[in-house]
């Protein structure tokens, strides 16, 4: 595996704080994400949305989605639904028992920290649109080629 994926999300550095309009306070839009050093193998990408520090759960999912084309620039306000037309026909799971992006909204006063993954593949994955992390997770295993981690917080 290749793991040396450089990304940025529009608005969200590491270790900082999410903007509200990415969150379930504000607009809770996906951010825009800028990729560089793509692998030329890559067939496919997948994002994992985590809130990583969950008093009950420990790791809580709030998004995924997979079988985005490979782009250095993955748009923003990503809409909601089980497939994507506009992204190439991405696929949304059930992430925080959604088919959408769901930004954080961990209780006030708390601060939470949330994790994307994106996942760079050498093809695409066929796997239903109820598919949650795990299934999404332990479909794309032997196609990763590519993995980069950003955390911010958010109260």
């Amino acid at each position: 595996m290749n793991t040396n994926l450089q990304f940025k999300c529009t608005g969200i550095t590491e270790g900082q704080k999410f903007p509200l309009q990415h969150t379930g306070r504000g607009e809770d839009q996906s951010p825009e994400f800028i990729l560089a050093n793509l692998s030329p193998d890559a067939k496919s990408i997948a994002i994992i949305l985590d809130d990583i520090k969950h008093p009950l759960f420990g790791i809580y999912n709030h998004w995924v989605i997979w079988n985005i084309p490979v782009l250095d620039r993955i748009p923003g306000n990503i809409p909601a639904g089980k497939v994507v037309p506009s992204l190439g026909n991405a696929i949304q799971g059930i992430g925080y028992g959604r088919h959408k992006y769901a930004g954080p909204k961990p209780p006030r006063g708390k601060q939470h920290a949330y994790q994307f993954t994106i996942y760079v593949l050498d093809s695409t994955i066929t796997l239903k649109e109820n598919a949650k992390k795990k299934h999404l997770l332990r479909a794309i295993k032997p196609h990763i080629i590519q993995q980069g981690e950003l955390t911010g917080v958010f109260e």
